[in-house]
C-alpha cells in the first residue's frame, strides 16, 4: 500500500441541478415539487438521463423509457438533456476543487477524484476536509457524497456504495467486502456474469481463487475486467490519475500548411489578435506562453513574464527578442499556439494630457524588458517583511513578484550597506551622535543631526546579549548625509564600550 489519500466526490444530481441552474439564469425556473425528466436518445426511443426529487418520487427511473415512465407519472416534463454544458461545469468544479489538493480530474459524467496526500491537516483533519468539501458544494448548490480512501477504486466505491463521509485508513479490503460488485466500476454486462456466477459482493470476488477466474474474465477490457478493478481498488494495481490542466482564457493560434522553421514572421499576428480579445473583455495577462509543435510530435514552449498585467501588443512582442534564436525546431512545426496566461482584470486606461503614461506602467514595462533580455536572475526588488530591524526589514525578490514593494520611507536611506562598515570615532557627543569619525580613510565632521531613534533586538530571533540600537541622521558641511548608529550602551552590561556603524546613505 502507497501513502496516498484520494478523495472521490459523487455529484449523484448534477445533470438536473446544471439544467436548473440554466433555466434560472433564462428567467424561467422550474419548480421543486413539479416533477422534470432530462432525456438523452436511446435504443428504443428516448431515455431518463436526469430526474428531480418530485420525479423520483412518482416513480421515474434512470435509464428507463420515457414511455413507460410517463404512463406511471403523466405530469412528468420531459427536456433534453444538455451534456456538453453538464461536462463543461463538472470541468470548473474538479478545478475549483483544487483548493483541497493539488491534482483533481473529473471521473465520468458526474464524479470528481481529488489527490489530497499531505493536506488533510490544513482543514482539520480527513473528516473536518470531507465536511468542508461537502459544505462549500451544498452552498454552490450541489448535492455530494465524499469518501476518502488509499486508492481511487476504494474512494469510488464507497462514495457510492458506502456511508456518508466514509474514511478508509488503513487496508481497503475489509471496508470494500460488503459493498456490491457494482462498486468496482464494470459495465452492465458483467456485472450481470457476476451475479450469475453468485459473486455478489466484492468480498465475494476476492475469496474466489484467481485461476479459476483468469480464464473467463482474460480478454475483457482492462477498464471492464473485475480482477484488474479489484487489484486497482486494493492498491495491488497502479491505477494514475491524470489531472489536466485548465484551457487558457485567451488563446490564438496559425495552422500553416507546410512546416516552418522560424515562428517570427506569424508571432506578431498571433500576439495582435491575442491582445485584442483580451482588451474586449477588459483584461491582461501576467505571462505569455508561445508553443509551436513540430511535425516529429514534439512541442517547445517558450514563456515571457510581465510585472503588471498587460495587452499592449508592442511591448508584448519585444518580450520575446533574442528568445525565438534559442527554440529548436527539429524538422519544422505546422501549428503555433499563443496563450495568455495568469490573466487578471485591466481596465481601460487614459493617457495624461500630455501623452505620457504612469511612472508606474513605465517601470513595470522597463523591469520586463531587462527581465526578458538578463533573465529573472540578474534582477530583484525588495520585499517588504514583518520585521522592525533595518536590514531584516526588505528582502530581495523576484523581479516579477507580484506583491507591490514597499514605499520608501522619508526618514529611512534609500541605500543600505550590507554588512554595516564600522567607524572610528575622534570625538564624542555624549547621548547625541559623534562630532567627529573617520569612515573608509575620510575624516568627517558633523555639522546637522536628527535623533536618535531606538531600535531594540528582536529577542524571539536575536541571540542573548544583543544589543540595542541608536539610530542618527547626520550630515557633513558638504550636504553628504549619513544614517549612523550606535550599538548599545555604556553600562547596559552586555558588552564593553559602544561601537558605532555607518549603515546607509541618503540620496
Amino acid at each position: 500500500m502507497t501513502g496516498r489519500r484520494i478523495v472521490s466526490i459523487w455529484l449523484p444530481h448534477l445533470a438536473i441541478e446544471s439544467w436548473q441552474r440554466r433555466a434560472a439564469a433564462r428567467g424561467d425556473p422550474w419548480p421543486e415539487e413539479a416533477p422534470l425528466a432530462l432525456a438523452t436518445p436511446g435504443p428504443h426511443g428516448p431515455v431518463i438521463h436526469a430526474a428531480n426529487r418530485a420525479a423520483l418520487a412518482a416513480g421515474a427511473r434512470l435509464r428507463a423509457r420515457v414511455t413507460d415512465i410517463r404512463a406511471i407519472c403523466p405530469d412528468l416534463r420531459v427536456t433534453d438533456a444538455e451534456p456538453a454544458g453538464d461536462a463543461a461545469l463538472l470541468s470548473r468544479l474538479a478545478f475549483w476543487a483544487r483548493r483541497w489538493g493539488p491534482y483533481s480530474a473529473p471521473d465520468g459524467d458526474d464524479g470528481i477524484v481529488l489527490d489530497t496526500t499531505g493536506a488533510a491537516h490544513l482543514f482539520g483533519g480527513e473528516a473536518g476536509m470531507l465536511a468542508d468539501i461537502q459544505t462549500r458544494l451544498a452552498l454552490a448548490g450541489h448535492a455530494a457524497r465524499l469518501a476518502l480512501a488509499p486508492t481511487r477504486g476504494a474512494a469510488w466505491a464507497m462514495a457510492r456504495l458506502g456511508p456518508e463521509r466514509a474514511i478508509c485508513s488503513g487496508a481497503p479490503l475489509p471496508a470494500l467486502a460488503p459493498l456490491p460488485v457494482a462498486g468496482l466500476r464494470l459495465s452492465d454486462e458483467t456485472l450481470l456474469l457476476l451475479r450469475r456466477l453468485g459473486l455478489k459482493t466484492i468480498g465475494d470476488l476476492a475469496a474466489i481463487p484467481r485461476l479459476s477466474l483468469m480464464r473467463r474474465f482474460a480478454r475483457m477490457i482492462p477498464a471492464d475486467n473485475p480482477l484488474l478493478r479489484l487489484d486497482q481498488a486494493l492498491g495491488h494495481l497502479a491505477e494514475p490519475l491524470d489531472a489536466p490542466e485548465p484551457e487558457p482564457e485567451f488563446l490564438a493560434e496559425a495552422r500553416l500548411a507546410e512546416p516552418v522553421m522560424d515562428p517570427t514572421d506569424w508571432l506578431p499576428g498571433l500576439i495582435g489578435d491575442l491582445c485584442a480579445r483580451m482588451a474586449a473583455a477588459d483584461r491582461g495577462c501576467r505571462r505569455l506562453c508561445l508553443s509551436v509543435f513540430r511535425v516529429d510530435g514534439e512541442r517547445r514552449d517558450i514563456r515571457a513574464a510581465m510585472a503588471a498585467p498587460s495587452r499592449e501588443a508592442g511591448h508584448l512582442l519585444r518580450l520575446f527578442d533574442g528568445k525565438l534564436e534559442r527554440l529548436d525546431p527539429g524538422y519544422g512545426f505546422d501549428l503555433i499556439r499563443l496563450s495568455a496566461e495568469a490573466v487578471e482584470p485591466l481596465a481601460q486606461a487614459q493617457p495624461g494630457l500630455d501623452g505620457s503614461r504612469a511612472e508606474a506602467l513605465e517601470l513595470a514595462r522597463l523591469v520586463d524588458r531587462l527581465t526578458a533580455r538578463f533573465g529573472a536572475h540578474a534582477l530583484s526588488r525588495p520585499e517588504p517583511q514583518e520585521s522592525h530591524v533595518p536590514e531584516r526589514a526588505e528582502t530581495p525578490a523576484p523581479p516579477l513578484a507580484t506583491r507591490p514593494a514597499p514605499p520608501p520611507r522619508p526618514d529611512r536611506p534609500l541605500r543600505l550597506l550590507t554588512p554595516p562598515e564600522e567607524i572610528r570615532v575622534l570625538y564624542a557627543i555624549p547621548e547625541g551622535p559623534p562630532a567627529q569619525f573617520i569612515w573608509r580613510r575620510q575624516t568627517l565632521r558633523v555639522a546637522r543631526h536628527a535623533g536618535p531613534e531606538r531600535i531594540a533586538p528582536e529577542w524571539w530571533r536575536d541571540r542573548p546579549g544583543t544589543r540595542l540600537r541608536d539610530y542618527f541622521r547626520v550630515e557633513d558641511p558638504s550636504g553628504l548625509r549619513l544614517w549612523i548608529y550606535r550599538e548599545g550602551l555604556v553600562h547596559d552590561g552586555r558588552g564593553g564600550a559602544p561601537r558605532w556603524f555607518l549603515h546607509g546613505i541618503f540620496a
